[in-house]
């Protein structure tokens, strides 16, 4: 199983592995507090594709596309599949938007979710 989920919302037993795909640390956030289990900074989008999505939602599926290229060939990528394979993981990530975000594109990228 895999969900999504904000890093600044609490962690929760049911959480299993908590996997920040964010590649800039959460503000404000104590590496203590968020209980990362794998901070993925190479499945976050490059900055400059972050910058230029903006969280803006109709700029949302070009993001996603452009997130599918820069993905390609990923080595993490297949570690997050067998990850998912033999527990519960959560995708954390800092954007206050939940439907248009850097976690739920990976989700669909991979399909995972």
């Amino acid at each position: 199983m895999i969900r999504t989920k904000r890093v600044y919302d609490p962690p929760a037993p049911e959480d299993g592995a908590r996997v920040l795909v964010d590649r800039l640390w959460p503000r404000g956030l104590a590496k203590e507090e968020a209980r990362v289990d794998w901070w993925a900074k190479e499945l976050a989008p490059s900055d400059k594709l972050r910058r230029w999505f903006g969280h803006a939602p109709p700029r949302y599926r070009e993001f996603v596309e452009r997130f599918r290229r820069e993905l390609d060939g990923n080595g993490s990528a297949q570690r997050l599949r067998e990850l998912v394979a033999t527990q519960t993981v959560t995708l954390l990530y800092a954007a206050r938007d939940e439907r248009h975000n850097n976690a739920r594109a990976l989700l669909e990228i991979l399909g995972l979710g």
